[in-house]
């Protein structure tokens, strides 16, 4: 079939209509031109039909694309959140309560040693 060719189902639809819209006393060759007018508009129709539908797909595959960059942009971002939070987690490890607890607990017991270990030295 070649690009300006009409299939046969468009001539079978277009005779029909024609045949339901004849007139009394219109001739064959009438009803064949009116047939043949029928076929054009039919094909213009889904000329355009097909014009429309490529239109919305090339629409639908640009929102596609945007949508999947706009994901892995969220997911990008989350992972840096994420990352964000991982290291300030880490560097609270350092300033924790139980951190400083212990520190204190420390402290107090190298200064008992230290005052215990005077009151041995002095007496």
């Amino acid at each position: 079939m070649t690009k300006n060719s009409i299939s046969e189902q468009t001539e079978n639809q277009a005779f029909q209509i024609a045949k339901a819209t004849q007139k009394p006393n219109q001739t064959k060759e009438q009803t064949k031109l009116i047939a043949k007018g029928i076929e054009k508009g039919i094909t213009e129709y889904k000329k355009r039909q097909k014009a429309k539908a490529r239109d919305l797909d090339k629409k639908r595959k640009k929102l596609d694309a945007k949508q999947e960059s706009l994901a892995l942009n969220e997911n990008e971002h989350h992972d840096i959140a994420l990352s964000k939070k991982q290291r300030t987690m880490q560097a609270s490890d350092t300033g924790s309560p139980h951190y400083y607890t212990s520190f204190a607990y420390i402290m107090l017991m190298i200064t008992l040693a230290w005052i215990i270990f005077h009151m041995i030295t002095v007496h």
